[in-house]
């Protein structure tokens, strides 16, 4: 059964970082909705394990490989327009807090800085750089940026990641105000705090029963995309928070 009328079928949605937590979350319901999927991680064999779950729900291509390689993110547009023809939807999701146990700025060298940086900021970027064609003759589409209130708020030992994630939310304001009226929107998404492997990576002390399963994030964020907006908006999906610019 389809609980998101409001998505047309035949559509087709490019989520990174969809093995598993909130990117497999998103695709689970995004398939359950119709919608085709390319999807990618780092890890061969949860990939192949999701692949082989959202199959059973839908057309889904997997190809492992990193976002911050560039011929990896090639693939996965080339993937969505040989397989399917077009490209509606990007959730840019995959993400990395560099190391662990998190360092104070003080003690963070430039190679994880620039790992942060390149995972966080600049590949979401690039994936779009070479999806917006495709989006564009289907005549529109969205893009969802995953953020953080890391990137809003100071918590001692998140410097990479929170700044990463203020530079990627202030990158999709001024791309939504390039792209306006172009029919393409801009959705930040901050999921909040979730048991998930990056979360239990960063804060490994942290009571698990008090954090957000990721399957029950994830109906928000399809709420969140299939609103009405302007250009941006800005949601925290747990709180039901929006803010919309442009």
């Amino acid at each position: 059964m389809n609980d998101y009328p409001w998505f047309e079928r035949g559509h087709v949605a490019i989520v990174t970082g969809a093995s598993k937590g909130l990117g497999l979350a998103v695709a689970r319901e995004l398939a359950r909705a119709g919608i085709a999927l390319v999807i990618d991680a780092r890890g061969e064999e949860s990939l192949a394990a999701a692949e082989h779950e959202l199959s059973q729900l839908g057309p889904v291509v997997a190809i492992a490989g990193d976002v911050a390689e560039g011929a990896h993110v090639h693939q996965l547009v080339e993937a969505a327009e040989t397989r399917f023809g077009r490209i509606d939807l990007i959730v840019n999701n995959a993400s990395t807090i560099g190391r662990s146990p998190l360092p104070a700025l003080e003690h963070l060298s430039p190679a994880t800085f620039d790992r942060i940086f390149t995972t966080n900021v600049y590949a979401p970027l690039h994936l779009i750089q070479h999806a917006l064609p495709v989006m564009r003759r289907n005549g529109g589409g969205t893009i969802v940026n995953i953020s953080s209130d890391a990137a809003i708020e100071a918590y001692p030992g998140w410097g990479g990641y929170g700044s990463a994630k203020a530079a990627l939310e202030h990158v999709s304001r001024i791309l939504a105000a390039e792209l306006e009226g172009s029919g393409i929107g801009v959705i930040v998404a901050d999921p909040g705090d979730m048991d998930t492997e990056l979360h239990r990576a960063a804060v490994p002390d942290a009571e698990r029963a008090s954090l957000a399963d990721p399957r029950d994030v994830a109906p928000a964020l399809l709420r969140a995309i299939a609103a009405p907006r302007g250009a941006f908006v800005r949601v925290a999906l747990q709180s039901a928070a929006v803010v919309a610019s442009v």
